[in-house]
């Protein structure tokens, strides 16, 4: 396999920005993967528009294995004027390089090894940074009937990923009733007091021991500094080990109830992924560390990481899953992200030959 060509490739991804809410710069990211996958296996996508965002699917037969990524970064519009893709060495870096334009790389570049492409599919998303809100279900349908989901996310320093927490995105509203701060505040109903009250609530869910984390993040309320706020709002990061402890969470953010006389609260889930357990990789796990030492990846690891990933949705729906397929390299979502140009042959390999046992 060329390095050059990977390289190109991926130079070719990045240097088209992507940003998860930039409609217009995902379409033109999304022509450039179909038309990367056409060089590479010479077959364009079929374009789903979910709420006027573009999802990619290639699909074969009657697909066994789904090949699993996203095109969208959390890199806004502009950042590439100031970091350019460029090569240093083992090091490619550029918004968005390991997370995850080189997955889609090493994809699409394990598939033109196959002698055939019957019994594969591929689902190449524009929400993944935000949660999926667009693309949950059609993930869910297409892996519904398959055997087992590859996914071309970023490796953990190298190792797969064969468990990552679920995740949760909550808001609560308050509502409250606006007065004169100076006047007759005593005629206001303060949101603002409520949100600290909920805020103090909702950490109280969370539990170290169990790997559960409730955070909430952002807290909005209030609109000038002499009126009692009538509204607030907070925003709320769950990250749960197991299924019991996402339902446990959603069920203690459901039931908070207002302190402040007069105020209401709601809570809004804006988007659940379940976690992946590590009984839904066990098996495929196996299967790809008996592999790699046949193509120069020796003593290939697995570690259960916090983030979650598409691969988290599959799992949910008892689809056997493997993540962290994709490259090897470092920093995703800071400054400098890398991808290793010498890791790119042996991972894309490591694909290449999963998917030949998978439908063997």
């Amino acid at each position: 396999m060329v390095i050059d060509g990977l390289v190109a490739d991926l130079d070719y991804l990045v240097s088209c920005e992507s940003p998860s809410h930039d409609v217009e710069a995902l379409e033109r990211c999304a022509d450039r993967v179909g038309t990367l996958a056409a060089r590479r296996i010479g077959h364009l996508p079929e374009v789903l528009r979910v709420d006027n965002r573009p999802h990619l699917r290639w699909t074969f037969g009657s697909p066994r294995v789904l090949l699993l990524g996203h095109f969208d970064t959390v890199w806004p519009t502009g950042t590439l004027a100031r970091w350019p893709f460029a090569v240093d060495g083992d090091r490619a870096s550029g918004p968005g390089a390991f997370d995850m334009k080189a997955g889609i790389v090493q994809l699409f570049a394990a598939l033109e090894q196959l002698s055939a492409l019957d019994g594969i599919a591929v689902l190449i998303t524009s929400d993944e940074e935000i949660g999926s809100p667009t693309s949950q279900k059609l993930i869910e349908s297409t892996a519904r009937d398959v055997h087992a989901t590859l996914v071309l996310e970023p490796s953990s320093d190298g190792a797969l990923k064969l468990a990552r927490k679920g995740v949760g995105m909550y808001h609560l509203d308050v509502v409250g009733r606006a007065a004169h701060a100076g006047l007759e505040p005593e005629r206001g109903i303060n949101a603002t007091i409520e949100a600290a009250a909920q805020i103090l609530a909702i950490h109280r869910l969370s539990d170290p021991s169990a790997g559960t984390t409730v955070t909430p993040t952002v807290v909005a309320a209030g609109t000038v500094s002499n009126t009692v706020p009538a509204a607030a709002r907070v925003t709320v990061d769950v990250r749960a080990e197991s299924v019991d402890e996402m339902q446990r969470v959603d069920a203690g953010l459901q039931s908070l109830s207002p302190t402040v006389p007069g105020a209401v609260v709601k809570v809004v889930a804006e988007t659940v992924r379940p976690p992946l357990e590590p009984r839904w990789s066990e098996s495929l796990f196996a299967q790809a560390r008996s592999l790699a030492p046949g193509i120069g990846i020796a003593d290939l690891a697995g570690v259960a990481v916090g983030g979650g990933s598409d691969g988290n949705l599959t799992a949910a729906i008892g689809i056997p899953t493997l993540d962290g397929l994709g490259a090897v390299g470092g920093n995703a979502h800071a400054e400098g992200e890398w991808v290793s140009v010498s890791a790119m042959p042996p991972r894309t390999n490591l694909v290449t030959a999963l998917i030949r046992e998978l439908l063997g």
